[in-house]
């Protein structure tokens, strides 16, 4: 069998060692030796944008949190209309840099579409700004409760569930992957106005385990 080979590791901001690893034509970002994403299961990345649009057909304009290997930016791209706009934050440089220089993920460099817009930094940064959303994506961490960068707990309190509402237009959606169910975080987007529910999602096409996708409507103004 082909061995994994590490490409390349940084030292993300707060401490943690991402790697890059690949395997023939399999590539994973690992997380202090944890996969945390890999070209070989990516169905419930490219249903994140396809939930958030259900909700919101008529979304223009979409913060994803967490760039990956790119498979809910190309998924987000594909029902965005040509004048929308894609604002993409991802924390670690080195994960901007891997999608941009080796074949980790989908075909056509969906960074280099003229309708994203990078940002390099914390996601939270980027929810500041009320009222500017359609949709939010968040896939920064393996859930709530399994955070991959400490920093980002405060994205799942009862004020980051708020940040997220008020960064969101009428009607808007949240959509967040997470590993596992998470009751507690479910709760805390129903205190601040949100419709919320859990979607079950296969990682594969072809079976193989499922992931969660939380999804939190907001309809009126709280």
């Amino acid at each position: 069998m082909i061995p994994w080979v590490i490409v390349d590791a940084e030292i993300a901001p707060g401490g943690t060692r991402l790697e890059l690893a690949r395997r023939g034509d399999e590539w994973e970002v690992r997380s202090d030796g944890a996969t945390l994403m890999s070209n070989r299961a990516h169905g419930s990345e490219d249903e994140l944008p396809r939930l958030a649009l259900r909700e919101v057909p008529r979304a223009s304009r979409i913060l994803i949190g967490g760039l990956g290997l790119g498979y809910s930016l190309r998924a987000a791209l594909a029902l965005v209309p040509a004048s929308g706009q894609v604002v993409l934050a991802e924390l670690s440089p080195s994960v901007v840099r891997w999608n941009r220089t080796y074949p980790i993920g989908p075909p056509g460099r969906p960074l280099d579409d003229p309708r994203v817009r990078l940002f390099e930094g914390d996601v939270q940064d980027r929810l500041r700004d009320r009222a500017a959303y359609d949709a939010i994506l968040l896939d920064v961490d393996n859930g709530p409760s399994a955070l991959v960068h400490d920093s980002n707990a405060g994205l799942y309190t009862r004020a980051g569930a708020r940040g997220c509402f008020d960064a969101l237009r009428t009607p808007g959606v949240l959509v967040l992957w997470s590993l596992t169910r998470d009751a507690p975080y479910l709760r805390r987007l129903r205190d601040v106005g949100f419709e919320a529910g859990e979607h079950l999602v296969r990682a594969r096409d072809r079976g193989g385990k499922k992931h969660v996708l939380v999804v939190g409507v907001k309809r009126s103004l709280v």
